[in-house]
């Protein structure tokens, strides 16, 4: 049943990024496996990351079910398609019932979605990870599959008014190879290997992006260190 209500959704969404001409170059879907379960970990930079992390797995024939926070379940619009798609509510106050849920799912053999900066990156910047994706793997048994996403943000972000228009925005998505989780090494450990090669990812992702600002008013999508006008870091922890 799940699959009655995901494809159209996926459809949908194609349908709608081909209408905004949106130029889309995804290298590495290939290290997502074609069977079995996966945690697939992506940065956070817009509010539709969670789509085109899922177009990642597209071409290996899989679908993701996200962790996603439960306020958007119980929407009247995203709440019965994020059940029907049959991606997996957190409640932070009771995080241990999403986990368990996550876990049947990999057991199962499902790719269950993880952003562990668990909220966007203002500054578009790596935050630091947390470290439950680590342990989904670890006591599931199944591999993390790192993957960047770069110029989401300037579709749709945080503090910003969405850009749906039809100015061909290009997205770039790299995937990378599995990091294995061994039960024999801390959550930790695993944690920082992999933020450090989602950072690897998120950097090849910006250097590959093909267009830079138009002119000093369009430099706000552009972290600092990059020379762009984002916050930085440490002026988000200042705001928050």
């Amino acid at each position: 049943m799940a699959e009655l209500v995901y494809r159209p959704v996926i459809g949908a969404a194609r349908t709608f990024f081909k209408a905004l001409d949106l130029k889309i170059d995804t290298q590495g879907s290939e290290h997502i496996p074609k069977t079995g379960g996966a945690v697939l970990v992506s940065n956070h930079i817009s509010y539709l990351d969670f789509i085109f992390t899922g177009l990642a797995a597209l071409p290996q024939k899989r679908l993701v079910r996200f962790m996603a926070k439960e306020s958007v379940f119980r929407h009247k619009v995203s709440g019965p398609l994020m059940r029907g798609m049959k991606h997996i509510p957190v409640d932070r106050k009771q995080g241990e019932d999403a986990y368990a849920h996550a876990l049947a799912s990999l057991r199962s053999g499902e790719i269950v979605g993880v952003f562990p900066e668990a909220t966007i990156s203002e500054s578009f910047t790596l935050k630091s990870f947390k470290s439950g994706a680590a342990r989904l793997a670890q006591e599931a048994g199944v591999p993390l599959i790192p993957m960047a996403l770069w110029g989401t943000q300037r579709l749709w972000t945080k503090g910003r008014p969405r850009n749906f228009k039809r100015n061909h925005v290009p997205v770039t998505i790299r995937v990378g190879e599995p990091v294995e989780a061994p039960t024999d090494q801390y959550a930790g450990a695993i944690t920082r290997r992999l933020r450090e090669r989602v950072q690897e990812l998120l950097e090849a992702a910006q250097r590959a992006y093909p267009v830079r600002p138009k002119d000093a008013s369009d430099t706000w999508w552009v972290p600092a260190h990059l020379g762009g006008t984002a916050p930085t870091p440490a002026e988000v922890r200042e705001k928050s």
